[in-house]
């Protein structure tokens, strides 16, 4: 085999795709049809609950296309970070729409099914034994951190995805994944160079937002040979240059020549991007250069309370000149009228002033109007919905120097004005475990589904 053809159908499954752009990567006679179905980018919530950020109904409508697909042609679907998250709940969540579909199309496949989560006695003795360190600007692992994390899971490498293959899997749903790895299991598997393979699966996990205009519901393809690899967007409204699929390189990174993963990091030093015609690229020279010991990132989420938001504006040029001393003191007056509650948070983010970027806003002159969102985060859902409620009818009445009118400071889009919105997790764990063996945490479970 000279050349190994990879298609990618969306950035997230259940972000959707165009058939037109699915059925040009099915005319190329990919392979392979890979999707990462999961990230941390929403944040701990659905980690740390077991919930997908995405919905049952869109990720069907995309599964059903790609295993059709994939059991037609006899090529291999694989899908990593099952769920949203890759926690035993979003696997399992993700197998029963894989399930559903062989039923509804009257198809059996064999699925493999790797799950990621790590038993927490066993990672408290891995601790003790000094095999976990922080991954980045964060605090040590303690105990107390692994006993309250509600889900946990480490990201596997290519070596399980690869086993999978090795065992006769028709569909691989894997749990948390190195997103590239889904994309590079079969190339390496076949003898492709590794660093060519999870570069240019670096690339294609994020879809045609590495083309121009980006998208992340549309398809890219990768074609990878034994020195270089070459994406194509597959809708002719995009393509892929070379500014486009640079930068995609460097997405989510913070070295722009290292980008480290399990058991190496990529060099991309000596790399080079050339375009080709017919808004293609072809991209060569990155090496793999693996790490002294090999190690795996662990992510875990730990509920810390519960949240009651309400969202309103001002538009009286008056209080928005006031605006930071208005909310200290409500702040005030709330902790003045609840001093026997002392275990919550109130926060209220300032949009149109501060709202996205706080202390570090360049240009924190106010605008003509704000968007207030007053948080609060506490213990249970009826404390937060009590101080959430008193800030937010403190401040609505707040007499404030110079105010003329009387009947509310605030504007309220919705009615009730106050939303519950339920558990607030935080990353418990982000750290690196150092393992011996690459697939000893992620056994492969195989079975025939369908029909």
């Amino acid at each position: 085999m000279t050349e190994l053809r990879i298609l990618s159908p969306t950035a997230i499954l259940g972000y959707g795709f165009p058939l037109a752009s699915f059925h040009a990567g099915l005319d190329r006679d990919p392979h392979v049809i890979a999707v990462d179905a999961g990230s941390t980018d929403p944040g701990p919530y659905y980690l740390g609950s077991g919930k997908s950020f995405t919905q049952r109904s869109a990720v069907k409508r995309d599964l059903r296309y790609m295993i059709e697909a994939a059991l037609t042609r006899k090529i291999p679907l694989i899908i990593g970070t099952a769920g949203g998250s890759g926690a035993k709940p979003h696997v399992d969540w993700n197998l029963a729409i894989v399930e559903e579909i062989l039923k509804e199309l009257k198809l059996t496949a064999q699925v493999g099914v790797i799950y990621s989560d790590i038993d927490r006695d066993f990672l408290i003795d891995e601790l003790r034994n000094g095999r976990v360190k922080p991954l980045g600007p964060v605090d040590e692992l303690t105990e107390e951190d692994i006993l309250a994390s509600t889900n946990l899971v480490a990201q596997m490498g290519l070596e399980p995805i690869m086993q999978a293959l090795e065992d006769g899997a028709e569909i691989i749903l894997a749990g948390r994944a190195y997103d590239p790895t889904v994309f590079a299991a079969l190339p390496v598997m076949k003898g492709f160079d590794m660093a060519l393979a999870l570069h240019m699966g670096k690339i294609l996990e994020c879809a045609a937002i590495a083309a121009t205009p980006g998208s992340g519901s549309d398809c890219l393809m990768g074609t990878l040979s034994r020195d270089s690899f070459v994406l194509e967007a597959l809708n002719p409204e995009r393509e892929c240059t070379r500014i486009s699929v640079a930068a995609h390189t460097l997405y989510e990174k913070s070295d722009p020549y290292t980008l480290p993963g399990p058991g190496g990091v990529l060099d991309l030093r000596e790399t080079t991007f050339e375009q080709l015609p017919g808004g293609k690229v072809r991209v060569a020279g990155t090496k793999f250069i693996p790490t002294e010991g090999y190690f795996l990132k662990l992510e875990g989420a730990s509920l810390i309370g519960y949240r009651t938001i309400s969202i309103s504006g001002v538009r009286d040029p008056i209080m928005i000149n006031q605006i930071d001393e208005i909310i200290a003191r409500v702040k005030d007056r709330v902790a003045d009228n609840f001093q026997e509650l002392r275990d919550y948070q109130l926060h209220v983010h300032c949009y149109g002033k501060n709202g996205v970027m706080g202390q570090l806003e360049p240009h924190p002159e106010p605008a003509h109007e704000l968007g207030l969102v007053i948080e609060a985060v506490a213990p249970t859902q009826e404390i937060a919905d009590t101080i959430c409620s008193f800030a937010r009818s403190t401040m609505l009445h707040y007499g404030y120097q110079g105010r003329k009118a009387t009947a509310g400071n605030l504007a309220f889009p919705y009615s009730p004005s106050d939303v519950s919105a339920g558990a607030v997790y935080k990353f418990s764990v982000y750290h690196l475990l150092k393992v011996d063996d690459p697939k000893s945490l992620f056994p492969v479970k195989m079975g025939r589904s369908g029909l």
